[in-house]
C-alpha cells in the first residue's frame, strides 16, 4: 500500500472535518467577538498606578461596554482607554474631569496651572499620583480612546468597584 493511496483515502476525511471545524469555530469566533466589543470583557490590571484601589501584582477585572455605556461614565469611575503615546497599550485610571469642568493640573506643585476639560473629552489620573502616567502628561484624553468602564474586581478579592467619589460645590482659587 503506498502511502499516496492512503493520504488519498483520509483527505476526504479530513477535508469533512475542516468543514465541521468551520462551522462550529467561526460562529463561536462572532459570538465571542460581540460579547467582547458590546457586552462587557474580562481583563487583567497590572503596575502601581492604581494603588492602593488596584493590586501591582494584578487583578481580574469586569469590564463594561454595553450600549451607552460612555453616557454612564462619571467623574470617579475607573475606565479601560487606550493610550496616546500607544494606542496598542491599554491602562486603567480614574476619571476626574468631565468635559466643561475646571480642575487643578497638579496640585503637588508650587505654581498651579488649571485646565478646561474641552468636548468630547476626560481628565483622568492614576490613584497613586507619584507613579502614573496619566493625563497630567498627555493632557485631556479623547472618549474616542476609552474602552469600557470598569464595574468590578473578580479576582483575588471580588468586590465591586463603585464610585464613592463626591463632589464638593464651590470656587478654588490659587491665591
Amino acid at each position: 500500500m503506498s502511502s499516496r493511496w492512503f493520504f488519498s483515502r483520509l483527505l476526504p476525511f479530513f477535508q469533512d472535518m475542516g468543514k465541521l471545524t468551520v462551522l462550529v469555530a467561526f460562529p463561536t469566533a462572532c459570538f465571542i467577538h460581540t460579547i467582547f466589543d458590546y457586552v462587557g470583557e474580562i481583563s487583567m490590571s497590572m503596575g502601581p498606578s492604581m494603588l492602593p484601589t488596584l493590586n501591582m501584582a494584578g487583578d481580574i477585572l469586569l469590564i463594561e461596554r454595553l450600549p451607552g455605556w460612555r453616557d454612564r461614565v462619571r467623574v470617579g469611575d475607573l475606565v479601560v482607554f487606550a493610550s496616546p503615546a500607544d494606542p496598542a497599550k491599554r491602562a486603567i485610571k480614574r476619571v476626574l474631569g468631565q468635559p466643561g469642568d475646571t480642575l487643578c493640573v497638579d496640585p503637588t506643585k508650587d505654581k498651579l496651572a488649571y485646565v478646561q476639560i474641552p468636548r468630547g473629552h476626560v481628565w483622568l489620573q492614576g490613584d497613586n499620583y507619584t507613579n502614573s502616567t496619566d493625563s497630567r502628561i498627555h493632557g485631556p484624553i479623547p472618549l474616542a480612546l476609552l474602552r469600557g468602564r470598569v464595574l468590578a474586581c473578580i479576582w483575588p478579592s471580588p468586590r465591586t468597584l463603585s464610585n464613592n467619589m463626591e463632589i464638593i460645590p464651590g470656587h478654588f482659587t490659587d491665591n
